[in-house]
């Protein structure tokens, strides 16, 4: 197989994984577009100089998340006004909600409240929880993409966890958010 084949193969597998990634790390449909389009640019540029890659996914992830660092320093604050009037929400759409959609309304809220969450976490422990729980890596996965070794990512998932739940427990949310997610609120 030629390296363009295997690049176009890698392209197919993992363009949609890789903005799930991007999205829930920057929260921007159109800034998670670019970045994975970036960061296939990137691998063939690397590719078009000599560069062999071994593992695509280990490679594209790395890549990916070298590029969300570089748009975490780029980013400027911006005004809630701003960002309500880009994704083109006005002050009636509230008021349009019917109470059948309540249930779909508290999950959707609910899993925001888990997002916010694991944003704030520092970033030692929110990169390896989402690659664990949203991107669904093994620690020893997680380890060939961030050059840690697997008991270091483990100690750091397991860290990243106990913390995030003892702030959503701090503000009453543990249970509703885990049911929310589909998962079990009891604790292990």
């Amino acid at each position: 197989m030629s390296e363009r084949e295997r690049f176009l193969e890698a392209y197919e597998r993992f363009a949609d994984p890789l903005f799930r990634h991007a999205y829930f790390r920057v929260s921007s449909r159109d800034t998670a577009l670019d970045l994975v389009q970036d960061t296939f640019t990137k691998t063939w540029d690397f590719m078009v100089r000599g560069g062999v890659v071994e593992d695509y996914r280990s490679f594209l992830y790395r890549t990916l998340n070298n590029l969300i660092i570089d748009e975490y320093r780029r980013r400027k604050e911006e005004s809630l006004d701003q960002k309500l009037a880009e994704e083109g929400v006005d002050e009636g759409a509230f008021r349009d909600l019917v109470a059948d959609t309540r249930p779909e309304v508290e999950r959707s809220h609910d899993a925001q409240l888990v997002r916010a969450h694991i944003a704030a976490l520092p970033p030692v422990y929110r990169d390896v929880v989402i690659m664990r729980y949203v991107d669904e890596f093994s620690p020893q996965e997680i380890a060939a993409i961030t050059g840690l070794s697997a008991n270091v990512v483990s100690v750091r998932i397991h860290r990243g966890t106990k913390l995030l739940r003892a702030q959503m427990e701090t503000k009453g949310l543990y249970g509703n958010a885990a049911a929310a997610l589909g998962r079990d609120a009891k604790k292990p």
